[in-house]
């Protein structure tokens, strides 16, 4: 499956996390990612990519930079193995999972690195950043219509850069998507990413769910940690799996019901999760849970 490896150890300190950034022919934006990466972390980084295919110069392009680790497949394996499979070039304790569509706002990590290291070697948490996306979206965890360019060739990178701070946004509930932070115990205890899910589609809810059932109640995201998404710019170009039906017959509830109910998504950040009471609308989000499932079972 991995075709070619390389591991760095060009670093200008120590790293403190490991940022793993899968990529399928995207070489644009990926460019553009590990420049910001670069220019507007505070904090020196281990940066892994997995190259899936790498048919549009990603292969060479890599090659020829030091300060980056990657393994690569010369198919598109998807997000989840990806994932697994770049975890073993860490050099770090935390993993960060980055989108290759993704541009970090300056400072970005340093308001994840003092709320772990403000932990003391307590693991039991999941932290992310906020997003910024141009289109619109239905989860207050995004900051939607936040519009500095649709791709990678439009991007209005010093307006960006002038005015990403301007809108405010609190701490708050739910840590689900990327980019996201677990310390590498906690990763290898739920196993990763789920691989039933690939190329990937609901593979970030269902990764929340097993830390759910591991005991982690700290989903955190942090409003003052930004990153500008252009949306979605390789599953796009995928055919993807059914993944709101798997896991909906995996859990025994519908990600969004998990979502809203159990990590209470979007909602202002007040530290760990209590288990969610079992009102009349949960109880009845439920039961359609039950039936939705019993008719997926049917017609499968």
């Amino acid at each position: 499956m991995i075709q070619e490896t390389k591991v760095s150890t060009s670093f200008d300190g120590k790293p403190v996390f490991s940022i793993i950034i899968p990529t399928w022919n995207n070489l644009d934006y990926l460019k553009k990612c590990v420049y910001s990466i670069r220019t507007h972390s505070q904090y020196t980084h281990d940066i892994i990519i997995h190259i899936n295919e790498g048919q549009d110069g990603t292969l060479e392009w890599l090659r020829k930079q030091d300060d980056l680790s990657f393994n690569y497949s010369k198919d598109n394996i998807g997000i989840c193995y990806s994932l697994n499979l770049a975890r073993e070039l860490m050099q770090t304790d935390y993993l960060l999972y980055l989108n290759d569509d993704m541009y970090v706002a300056p400072g970005w990590d340093v308001p994840l690195w003092e709320a772990i290291d403000a932990r003391k070697g307590n693991h039991l948490f999941f932290y992310s950043a906020t997003q910024m996306q141009p289109g619109s979206f239905w989860d207050d965890s995004i900051l939607d219509e936040s519009n500095f360019g649709t791709s990678v060739h439009n991007f209005e990178e010093m307006t960006f850069l002038e005015n990403y701070h301007q809108r405010t946004m609190e701490d708050w509930n739910g840590a689900t998507w990327p980019p996201n932070v677990v310390h590498k115990s906690v990763w290898d205890a739920v196993g990763g990413y789920s691989t039933e899910f690939s190329p990937g589609l609901y593979s970030d809810p269902d990764f929340s769910m097993k830390l759910w059932q591991l005991g982690v109640r700290d989903f955190r995201g942090f409003g003052n940690s930004r990153v500008y998404h252009f949306e979605s710019k390789s599953t796009r170009r995928h055919r993807m799996n059914p993944g709101s039906i798997q896991f909906l017959m995996k859990w025994g509830l519908t990600a969004a019901t998990f979502s809203k109910y159990y990590l209470r998504r979007g909602t202002p950040y007040q530290g760990a999760l209590e288990e969610p009471v079992n009102t009349p609308e949960l109880w009845f989000k439920k039961c359609l849970c039950k039936i939705k499932r019993v008719y997926y079972s049917l017609i499968s």
